[in-house]
């Protein structure tokens, strides 16, 4: 974190919980993405949590939301809120690094939608990892978002089953399960941090990588990558995260007008990811890009070469139990629906 982040956590720090302008009470905020609630799953759900608050306290809660990295990357932010310099966080995949049992989220084809996605997360399963996760982490999790459904694109040709990644250089996160997923469909996994991913792709560092279709569209991969494969390998979940002290120190009546507006803000952040997905789906492929959906035959062929080898790397860094609780949890859901 830089030196002015770090004086503005300072400067932001005695207010997390104390008394500022008009209001008894000031909540903190940050998370990476842009406001703009249109475009921006994070701001529409902060910006609707903030509001909400504010309305429903009759002005008691002020809630201020420092967007965009201002405060620092994801794993900045999970240790802001840790520390409790910052109240609150919006973030996904940084989360598994103070409670790695978040991680089976990120099974491979683990989720076959995101309806089912959403009634795991809602239901017990949710509870119980949002549960774990505050005892490891010192952070409760209010609510679940949305970031999407991960796909692959590549500048090279057609990829409709595994054998077609064979020998392409596939950009992925810095973290060992993406490593683990791509090297198992034969592909070489890169790992690239996000700010070099446009360089690295125009220059042919890398043939592909892999986000979901809103984050594919906003950056206008399409300019230097032909081929986009729907596969959705990987579903992506937001954590709406606050500090378990602040939230403790706070009256009964806070407490349930706080958990009534994360639950709105949840809601509204998928359907913001979902909204945006759809549109950025159509301007992909006006934008020229060749869209290949894998039939239910190639989707298992991708989910039984990817899903083991995640699987078997995960049980030597999670209780093997949370992986048997998410993959029962998704087929019960799965059959009720």
């Amino acid at each position: 974190m830089n030196l002015t982040k770090k004086i503005t956590l300072g400067l932001i720090a005695a207010g997390a919980v104390s008394s500022v302008s008009a209001a008894d009470l000031t909540l903190t905020i940050g998370h990476v993405d842009p406001q703009d609630w249109t475009t921006s799953k994070k701001g529409a759900a902060t910006e609707v949590f903030k509001n909400l608050v504010e309305a429903e306290s009759g002005g008691r809660i002020e809630v201020n939301v420092y967007p965009s990295g201002q405060l620092g990357g994801e794993t900045d932010l999970v240790q802001s809120a840790q520390e409790g310099t910052l109240s609150m966080a919006m973030v996904s995949g940084a989360f598994a690094k103070v409670c790695k049992e978040a991680s089976v989220l990120e099974i491979p084809y683990l989720f076959p939608s995101a309806p089912v996605a959403w009634e795991v997360l809602d239901g017990e399963f949710g509870k119980a990892l949002s549960e774990h996760c505050l005892e490891e982490s010192g952070l409760r999790t209010l609510a679940y978002g949305e970031t999407g459904f991960r796909n692959f694109t590549n500048s090279k040709r057609p990829v409709a089953e595994p054998k077609d990644l064979n020998g392409l250089k596939i950009r992925v996160q810095t973290l060992p399960l993406y490593v683990e997923m791509v090297k198992a469909m034969g592909a070489e996994p890169t790992p690239i941090a996000w700010p070099e991913v446009p360089s690295a792709l125009t220059t042919g560092v890398v043939d592909g990588q892999e986000n979901p279709v809103s984050v594919i569209e906003a950056n206008k991969f399409y300019e230097f990558q032909k081929y986009l494969t729907l596969d959705g390998h990987v579903y992506g979940t937001d954590f709406l995260l606050i500090n378990e002290d602040i939230y403790q120190s706070l009256s009964d009546e806070d407490r349930a007008i706080i958990d009534r507006a994360a639950k709105v803000a949840g809601t509204l952040g998928r359907a913001v990811q979902q909204f945006n997905s759809a549109k950025g789906l159509k301007s992909l492929a006006a934008n020229g890009m060749q869209i290949t959906t894998p039939t239910p035959a190639q989707m298992a062929k991708f989910r039984d070469i990817a899903q083991p080898a995640v699987i078997n790397w995960l049980k030597g860094e999670v209780q093997p139990e949370w992986i048997e609780r998410a993959q029962m949890s998704v087929k019960v859901v799965s059959n009720s629906q």
